[in-house]
């Protein structure tokens, strides 16, 4: 795992590019602090700063091919590397290490953009062609690692983190309105979002290619989520959902370092635990997040696990204050706006994970998604056969959607929400069907911008552009909403990537293996009770994982929001009311942030609604964004604490 950066067809001097090159990678040396290496040619520089994992003696980076054509800044892991490489070798290429970094670039000499299609990974990359003078820039199929573009007086510039920007010259950064519309309505930035004007997301599996002044994109990676055929019995399928969960994980286990898992006490992780511990010849190193608010607490669960497994387990307890006081540091890492504090502890327990001397971790994300996990999927079903059902057969199905909140508890609760439901039974938003109920809480949100216009634009003409969209069930447009919209634009990155990468831990994500996403869209409700989530991963694990996980029902990871700061009464209050700030953002309403904002801290923490919490984190987190990276707050202004490794090719006889 690493962090890139870089510049291509900049209008300032060749000579001026080392120690501009040298300053973008300071700003992302987090990512990376072992090694840091870069390019410099006549039309570019790019450089890496490297976590080794993979051959930790001679995977340094920029790597060239054997010609010298090619060059190669590479952030992330290629899995099944070696199988890669056995064909390419079979093929006549010869290898200099054993990375997968250069399996990467053999590949890319091999077959060009089609090699993309074959990577099973995370990964983005910066691959320069010293003969064309094309930088071709691409991404992974799911979003799993970030790559951000900006154009700026003619110059192309790159990076794994939008804050390495900060350190080009005259660059600027300024909040996109639409974008923040779209982000507070949606809870996430949209594929090619990035909340600034001027930057955009390469979206994931998608690449971009330039050359001089010419820009071609292309994607190559779709969301496939057709059911295929599916087995003639439960017991096979259950058997083939083992065996692609073994096999992803035996890929991921793949580290010249030792590999840890991030347990939370829920059923995926400790999948993800079960498989991991019977393949490790030590014990396995389990981390958890431990809250001093019984409402939000799974270390119960988290200790059973542990014991069950026989894990070398260490937890980081986390208060109120943890959580208010260290905001603003995790969001200058997150760089967007976020909706919830949840990415907060998740940075506390990676600084824990890597002062314990662990560099990777694998993790549970993707199951939700790939298993239909969330209770958004069985809302969908719910609602689109509405008409179709009595109030009796509602009320049983609304018992099973979210029995972990308050307000769905008992039939008195189930009844109240009948009314709810009943107004979310046809589409009036367009492609957004599963969605409309989750985007009430948005359109409260983006009453704190001052023009909002049509925050759910962007994401209508997603789905629109999207071949084969229509055609899709309502189950697997909500779950092709989830894994474009908030698995990619939060949970993969915000407080995933973003965290664990801030203190040099690389994270893995086994349930987001391709095979294991298309072998669960072809298994997904043809077996058991379609309310009861993950039904067969559950029965694909009861016998081997404590009965009280399995058992326990969805428990979605959350943390203190608004609560923990009306609590804590932080030291920064004031900024978030302060009149020159909110004006000064451009984006903001001031009175009403004000009034809002007021009502926040006057309002006993139990009061507070779902959609108030939401958009008072956005709001905090905006106004943060606005004096780390408006502001340029962010900028490090330290050189880099490693050395640099240089590969000079200024006035190359071989430059195009």
């Amino acid at each position: 795992m690493c962090g890139i950066a870089g510049f291509y067809g900049s209008p300032l001097h060749p000579q001026q590019y080392q120690d501009l090159i040298h300053g973008m990678l300071a700003q992302i040396e987090h990512r990376g602090p072992d090694e840091a290496g870069c390019l410099l040619d006549d039309r570019l520089a790019m450089g890496t700063v490297r976590l080794s994992v993979i051959d930790l003696a001679t995977g340094s980076q920029p790597v060239g091919s054997a010609d010298g054509r090619y060059w190669l800044c590479y952030n992330g892991e290629l899995y099944n590397y070696r199988e890669l490489r056995d064909r390419l070798t079979a093929s006549g290429f010869a290898f200099r290490t054993s990375s997968d970094t250069e399996v990467v670039l053999n590949a890319w000499a091999a077959w060009g953009h089609d090699c993309l299609p074959r990577f099973n990974g995370a990964f983005a990359f910066a691959l320069y062609d010293t003969l064309t003078g094309e930088l071709h820039l691409a991404r992974d199929r799911f979003g799993k690692r970030p790559l951000f573009v900006a154009r700026h007086e003619g110059a192309w510039l790159f990076a794994s983190e939008m804050k390495a920007f900060l350190a080009y010259p005259g660059f600027r950064f300024a909040f996109d309105a639409p974008q923040l519309s779209s982000v507070f309505a949606t809870w996430a930035p949209l594929p090619g979002q990035s909340g600034y004007r001027g930057i955009e997301q390469i979206p994931m599996g998608e690449y971009l290619s330039l050359r001089g002044d010419e820009a071609r994109r292309g994607r190559w990676a779709t969301l496939d989520l057709t059911a295929g055929p599916a087995p003639g019995t439960e017991e096979e399928a259950v058997e083939l959902v083992r065996a692609e969960l073994e096999a992803a994980v035996d890929v991921r286990l793949r580290s010249d370092v030792e590999v840890g898992v991030y347990a939370s006490g829920g059923l995926d992780s400790s999948v993800i635990a079960h498989l991991a511990a019977r393949r490790t010849g030590r014990p396995l190193r389990t981390f958890s997040i431990e809250f001093e608010d019984a409402e939000f607490d799974e270390s119960a669960e988290q200790a059973e696990l542990a014991a069950h497994l026989g894990t070398r387990h260490s937890t980081v307890r986390v208060t109120d204050k943890d959580v208010v006081e260290t905001f603003p540091e995790a969001v200058r890492h997150a760089e967007v706006p976020v909706f919830r504090t949840a990415f907060v502890p998740m940075y506390l327990l990676a600084g824990h994970v890597r002062s314990e001397g662990v560099k990777v971790v694998l993790s549970g994300e993707g199951a939700d998604e790939a298993f239909l996990g969330y209770g958004i999927f069985k809302d969908t079903q719910l609602l689109s056969s509405w008409h179709e059902l009595d109030d009796d057969t509602r009320l049983r199905r609304m018992a099973q959607l979210y029995p972990y909140l308050s307000h769905f508890s008992g039939e008195d609760g189930h009844r109240r929400m009948l009314g709810l439901y009943g107004q979310f039974t046809e589409e009036t938003l367009p492609g957004l069907f599963s969605h409309q109920m989750r985007f009430q809480n948005g359109r409260f949100a983006v009453r704190l911008l001052k023009d909002p216009g049509d925050p759910f634009a962007a994401l209508q003409e997603l789905v629109a552009q999207e071949p084969g969209y229509a055609q899709l069930t309502a189950v697997q447009k909500a779950q092709w909403l989830e894994f474009r919209t908030l698995l990619s634009g939060y949970l993969l990155s915000t407080q995933g990537e973003r965290m664990a990468l801030a203190h040099g831990v690389e994270n893995r994500c086994p349930f987001l293996d391709p095979a294991v996403v298309r072998r669960a869209a072809s298994l997904n409700l043809r077996f058991g009770d379609p309310y009861d989530e993950k039904y067969l991963l559950k029965r694909a694990y009861a016998d081997v994982l404590p009965e009280r996980i399995v058992k326990k029902g969805k428990f979605p990871y959350r943390a203190p929001d608004s609560a923990a700061f009306v609590r804590s009464r932080p030291d920064y209050r004031e900024l978030l009311t302060d009149s020159d700030t909110l004006e000064e953002t451009g984006v903001l309403d001031p009175r009403f942030v004000r009034r809002f904002t007021d009502r926040i801290f006057d309002t006993p923490p139990e009061r507070i609604g779902t959609k108030e919490n939401q958009a008072f984190v956005l709001l905090a987190s905006t106004v943060w964004l606005h004096h780390w990276y408006v502001r340029g707050h962010a900028r490090r202004r330290t050189p880099l604490g490693i050395p640099l490794n240089v590969v000079d090719r200024r006035g190359s006889a071989l430059s195009a």
